[in-house]
């Protein structure tokens, strides 16, 4: 159960009704995951929610590489959120699905597409380190280019970001929701 309670629309004071609607104004379809925390500091949540809109829709990473950086940091903070809504978007996007339960089990996932191999490498060094070595920059640099790269390091960023917001409000899958992340 969550450490927030959720909010009702007409809970809601008008600037968390002004988030609301922005939020369903744009290309999500329903308000979910971190969003309930968002409404206790509307101008915040409005700012996050640009950023999120960004990053799922609008970068040069093909969806399946975006997802696929997702999962790495929803296993990486063990977010099941993310991971029950993430994983089998990346599957839809074409990610195959042994790429997936490898990084659910924490094991080097096997690729065939070198940016799939360059997006994992990327988000996992940057998570496991904090950093991005000379090795895994310039190979990233080659076969995703500059702009996708620093765009990747905002999507890490950004789900990371949400993983810590649900982690600490104990924001849970909707209840009827089966969990798709192993512990």
């Amino acid at each position: 159960m969550s450490r927030l309670k959720e909010l009702k629309y007409e809970e809601m004071n008008p600037e968390q009704q002004a988030l609301h609607d922005e939020i369903l104004s744009g290309p999500r379809s329903r308000i979910g995951g971190p969003m309930n925390g968002w409404f206790r500091n509307p101008e915040i949540g409005s700012l996050i929610q640009k950023v999120g809109a960004y990053c799922r829709y609008h970068t040069t990473l093909e969806p399946k590489l975006s997802e696929l950086a997702i999962l790495v940091v929803a296993r990486q903070w063990n977010q099941p959120v993310e991971w029950w809504a993430h994983q089998p978007l990346a599957i839809k996007a074409g990610l195959k699905p042994a790429i997936a339960e490898a990084i659910e089990n924490r094991l080097q996932p096997t690729f065939e597409d070198e940016k799939e191999e360059a997006v994992y490498e990327v988000a996992q060094e940057i998570l496991d380190t904090k950093k991005l070595s000379d090795l895994t920059y310039k190979n990233a640099l080659t076969v995703l280019g500059e702009k996708t790269l620093f765009e990747l390091t905002v999507i890490i960023g950004y789900y990371a970001c949400i993983a810590i917001q649900m982690n600490c409000f104990d924001v849970g899958i909707s209840e009827g929701e089966k969990p798709r992340l192993k512990d």
